[in-house]
């Protein structure tokens, strides 16, 4: 885990879900250990937001959701519970309950200063394990920039970097176009943004 991040305490998988069910913020656990998750600047909520409203508009009519970062996926192969900012399930949809996805097929994180190590790194490793996980999106929060992860038919993840506002993602997992000013829209950069 991220060394910024410390955890709360030690319980089994079956107490966390229990006692996450109860909180009112949102914990991820690993292996025992419950971890808070801090909140965030407007530019990482914008971009969060203008994302899953992105995609969630291109899905209308289509049998995929998009989920905000109130989901919770559950990586099976590893027991990682996880909060992303925007994930995308495809029928059938799979989870424990009804507050948890264990089969995405579209993971964005919105890097934070204290996380980004963790999120482009372990987390990824985490993600990874899920097998009809196809895409993992990273975006920044202080500039138009995204790293894009794809599973490739035989299993291999290729990286494409996308920077500027003017560019468009082509996602995979969705066969759609995700614009970047959709993305950024309304994020300020620079000092005075917050």
């Amino acid at each position: 885990m991220n060394s910024a991040v410390r955890p709360l305490s030690q319980m089994t998988e079956a107490e966390y879900i229990a006692w996450e069910r109860q909180q009112p913020e949102r914990h991820e656990y690993w292996r025992g250990e419950v971890f808070s998750q801090a909140g965030g600047t407007r530019r990482h909520s914008l971009v969060g937001t203008n994302t899953a409203r992105a995609i969630g508009n291109m899905l209308q009519g289509h049998d995929c959701q998009a989920h905000g970062s109130d989901m919770r996926v559950r990586i099976g192969a590893t027991g990682y519970h996880a909060y992303p900012d925007v994930s995308v399930v495809c029928p059938p949809i799979e989870g424990e309950a009804d507050d948890e996805i264990s089969n995405p097929v579209l993971v964005v994180e919105v890097l934070s200063p204290s996380t980004a190590d963790f999120d482009r790194g372990g987390k990824f490793g985490h993600y990874r394990q899920i097998p009809s996980l196809q895409e993992y999106l990273v975006l920044w929060q202080d500039e138009p920039r995204a790293e894009q992860h794809t599973r490739t038919d035989d299993g291999l993840w290729l990286l494409r970097e996308v920077v500027g506002i003017d560019q468009t993602l082509q996602l995979a997992s969705l066969n759609k176009q995700l614009a970047m000013r959709d993305v950024y829209d309304k994020v300020q950069f620079g000092d005075a943004a917050t």
